[in-house]
């Protein structure tokens, strides 16, 4: 008998002592459909003019592992490797700064359709859906730490036009692949020391928030969503766009909020905002990543942040609610392998969470029976989901255990590291 499905019947009838149907759950997990980043592929870099490199703005990415996508054509290479190590059916997430521009510069307020058709037919061959974002970041007219709350009203218009055309991209997306695309807004404006007109900023925000909106298109193709964070690089005193101004902007006029579990204190738990964001709001996207002290966009991993904000989606029955994408860059070790690993970390930390009895341990705590309640949760910690994990990978036809590694060490070889014998 093959080894893994022997497994699996084990676990299977271990889950089921629970009231757990693993069948079921490993069903369920096609409701679980990660959105995977392109910028991991090349450093944030993008291709608005040949060999363009990232010019700050709040982000950071350290390390030069060779290897780095030099080009929309190698970037797809390695976003269909990674997914093909990756079970189920994913989404992919672009920035504006990864159009088609065949060599031409093209302003970011004269981005548009044209630009992307290539990337929306990639994404209809492969039968997945695209996500988006404005990119108000690494451009002259960021260089102040302002774009839509600048003060400078021809800076100001021209991010609000960028924006604006990115949602008509989206809408467009969403309109050909039949899947609402997200369109996510995050700019680094803030203040690298002790602001004193934080109101002024934060009401030309509002003002460009409102102008940008202004513009309607069918919920069916596009899901606005705006997203905070508590600090950046340069914004360390105050950003403008802080949770509370976006929470209140999102529930006032019908948006997403974006919760990345990186932007905020290491001592807040992204999971616990998702029940009391989704009482507000009809939807959230969530920014899957790992801070390791700060907002340093590491590899997801499996940890106790993520496998809280998987339980608490799954807890709570809003799956088809939340919008899960991921959002790390780190060029210190192979980029097709680091895709692998986050992803399948987020979507194990989901099929946990999916795995649990709640329904049982439920009851327990509604009947004030805190010592089992708190049993249980700790047996669930030991309980053989590995099993589960390796077979449902197999029957989405992608290495189980360990086994991509193999598949990553052979690409770089034969792939990644000729580019950068190409390069040198």
């Amino acid at each position: 008998m093959n080894v893994i499905k022997q497994a699996y019947d084990l676990a299977k009838t271990e889950y089921a002592k629970l009231g757990v149907d693993t069948d079921a759950v490993i069903k369920k997990m096609a409701d679980v459909n990660v959105s995977l980043h392109c910028w991991q592929t090349d450093d944030v870099g993008g291709f608005e003019t040949p060999d363009a490199e990232l010019g700050g703005g709040g982000i950071q990415v350290t390390g030069n592992y060779p290897g780095k996508a030099n080009s929309i054509e190698e970037m797809r290479a390695d976003l269909d490797k990674s997914m093909s190590l990756i079970p189920g059916k994913q989404r992919l997430n672009l920035h504006a700064i990864y159009g088609e521009f065949q060599g031409s510069f093209v302003d970011r307020d004269e981005v548009d359709v044209e630009h992307f058709q290539g990337w929306i037919d990639w994404a209809k061959e492969r039968e997945i859906g695209l996500d988006f974002n404005a990119s108000c970041f690494s451009h002259p007219k960021s260089n102040d730490g302002f774009t839509l709350s600048s003060k400078n009203e021809e800076i100001r218009l021209f991010w609000v036009e960028h924006v604006k055309q990115c949602r008509k991209i989206s809408a467009e997306m969403g309109k050909q692949l039949g899947t609402a695309c997200v369109h996510n807004i995050w700019i680094p404006d803030g203040s690298k020391d002790t602001p004193v007109d934080r109101s002024g900023h934060r009401k030309l925000l509002k003002k460009s928030l409102d102008e940008i909106f202004a513009v309607e298109y069918p919920k069916e193709h596009i899901k606005d969503a705006v997203e905070s964070k508590l600090f950046g690089i340069g914004s360390e005193s105050m950003v403008v766009g802080s949770h509370d101004f976006y929470m209140g902007y999102a529930v006032k006029n019908e948006k997403l909020i974006c919760l990345d579990n990186g932007h905020f204190h290491p001592t807040e738990q992204v999971g616990d905002k998702i029940s009391s964001t989704l009482e507000f709001v009809d939807e959230v996207l969530l920014h899957v990543t790992r801070g390791v002290r700060w907002d340093s966009d590491h590899v997801v991993t499996l940890n106790d942040d993520v496998t809280m904000i998987a339980q608490e989606v799954v807890r709570a029955n809003v799956l088809d609610r939340v919008n899960i994408g991921l959002d790390f860059f780190d060029a210190s070790l192979n980029r097709v392998g680091a895709y692998v690993v986050g992803t399948r970390a987020t979507q194990k930390a989901f099929l946990i969470a999916l795995l649990e009895p709640t329904k049982l341990i439920l009851k327990f705590e509604e009947d004030a029976k805190y010592f089992e309640r708190l049993a249980m949760l700790e047996e669930m910690k030991t309980m053989p989901f590995g099993a589960v994990w390796n077979y449902y990978c197999e029957q989405e036809g992608v290495p189980a255990n360990g086994a991509y590694i193999t598949d990553v060490q052979q690409y770089e070889k034969e792939v990644l590291l000729e580019r950068s014998m190409v390069e040198a």
